[in-house]
């Protein structure tokens, strides 16, 4: 033993304090890093979920998350979709009220009053804000889910999306593109006539190609979106691209108003983002089935309303998990700074849920230009998500991994045992009402909302008999 260890090169692993590693990387020494954490909670806690049958139980909810066939179907107002009425909105994240709302989630409230005539003002519409005039509920209570703020009013138009394999429904807004838009809580007048023209032309318009078209398999797409060049978050060039290429023939075949197929083909080209309202639903519809799994510690719903970030759980039932949320880490626009910057906001982490998103960066290497770092931290994200993941997407796919399939089905065992938390990038929006997008970056969710869940879990195993 001596000998060799005199006579040849060691191979040294290290574990956990970065010192040790600098210092023989200094000496000329290869050394493997493991990147290894205490778990966060104690080991009676993790022994107990897993009595309570959390392995069988994550495989169930897995093989559904997997099964999924999402497909567009049609269009449909708020109001026949999920039976929204004047007064009440839909907002992203866990449950908030008005007084504890974040900047521009009152910002794209008021958007949503003025469009609805509910307030000719924004002042007129603040003040119903503030007189407690407006019923307020998560997007995910009613199988939706909404960009950054993700107000939904009675009218706005929603893509319907359907999970083939169980006959589930999830809906989303349009999107408006970048920039002075409601999601990022503006509502100026051009925010309110760009809704105006969604709700009368292009989702009609829509909804005529889709009826021509047929049901369009979001699943194909998002896979093809993956091969080239997207993550299908903040990413989403080459998916838009394709839905162009899809569904320009049935819009053509509509026989709308030439002026109107115009536009409306202009708007959906011109906007990159355009397919990321189609992916969050198709997520939706994926993971959804997955809840309820008595046992399983995967995670169904992570979301933030700029004032909290949350979690639900397959085994937990409807119960939120909450911590408060942390501002963005990324590139601004124009003279934004940090200072600017609302803290994390959106339902549009339900992408990182179903296991595209952050979790496929190592596919999008571009994305870098958009939300800060190098190539090699996409590469990175990717590998280090399969370490708290249940398995890899049969149809998500990677090329530069070999076509591995994206680290899907998000563990909360997993993550407390190792202490790394789901790497999600996001938008950034001005903490200010009506300012809009700031700029896009990298978020870590809190590491309390985990630990939460893991021992809401223990404690429901505890109270189940033992047959």
């Amino acid at each position: 033993m001596t000998t060799r260890l005199l006579s040849e090169s060691p191979n040294v692993v290290t574990v956990g304090v970065d010192l040790f590693e600098r210092t023989l990387r200094d000496q000329g020494v290869d050394v493997t890093a493991v990147d290894w954490r205490p778990p966060t909670v104690d080991a009676g806690v993790l022994a107990a979920v897993a009595e309570g049958g959390a392995t069988a139980a994550n495989v169930v909810a897995f093989d559904r998350l997997v099964a999924a066939e999402p497909h567009w179907v049609g269009i449909a107002t708020a109001r026949d979709a999920v039976g929204l009425e004047t007064g009440q909105f839909l907002h992203a994240g866990p449950p908030v009220t008005w007084e504890r709302a974040s900047g521009p989630m009152r910002g794209a409230l008021v958007a949503g009053m003025l469009f609805e005539g509910m307030a000719d003002t924004p002042e007129q519409a603040m003040a119903l804000g503030e007189a407690g005039d407006l019923e307020l509920a998560p997007c995910h209570g009613v199988a939706t889910v909404g960009p950054m703020a993700g107000v939904v009013s009675p009218s706005m138009p929603m893509f319907d999306v359907v999970n083939d394999a169980f006959g589930n429904h999830a809906w989303c807004t349009l999107n408006e593109g970048l920039g002075k838009v409601q999601r990022y809580g503006a509502y100026g007048d051009e925010v309110i006539e760009r809704l105006g023209w969604m709700r009368d032309v292009l989702g009609p318009a829509l909804a005529d190609a889709i009826a021509v078209h047929g049901p369009l398999d979001l699943r194909t797409v998002i896979a093809n979106a993956l091969q080239m060049g997207d993550e299908l978050h903040n990413r989403n060039r080459a998916a838009t691209s394709l839905f162009v290429r899809e569904m320009m023939p049935s819009l053509l075949a509509t026989g709308r108003a030439s002026g109107e197929l115009a536009d409306v083909a202009a708007f959906v080209n011109g906007n990159d983002h355009f397919f990321l309202n189609l992916v969050m639903p198709a997520a939706k519809a994926a993971t959804d089935p997955c809840r309820d799994v008595e046992g399983s510690s995967m995670v169904v719903a992570m979301a933030r309303n700029g004032t909290d970030f949350g979690i639900q759980v397959s085994g937990t039932g409807d119960e939120w998990f909450t911590a408060p949320a942390e501002v963005p880490d990324g590139l601004f626009l124009g003279d934004y700074t940090a200072a600017d910057a609302n803290p994390d906001i959106g339902d549009s982490t339900i992408t990182e849920t179903a296991g595209v998103g952050g979790f496929a960066m190592a596919a999008a290497p571009a994305i870098v230009k958009f939300i800060g770092g190098e190539v090699a931290d996409a590469l990175a994200a990717t590998q280090s998500m399969y370490g708290i993941t249940l398995g890899e997407h049969p149809a998500y796919q990677v090329p530069i991994l070999d076509f591995r399939g994206t680290p899907t089905g998000i563990d909360v065992v997993r993550i407390v045992r190792t202490g790394v938390v789901p790497f999600v990038n996001t938008g950034i929006a001005g903490k200010v009402a009506g300012t809009g997008q700031v700029g896009a970056g990298l978020v870590s969710p809190p590491m309390e909302v985990f630990t939460a869940a893991v021992e809401a879990l223990a404690a429901r195993a505890a109270a189940v008999p033992v047959a």
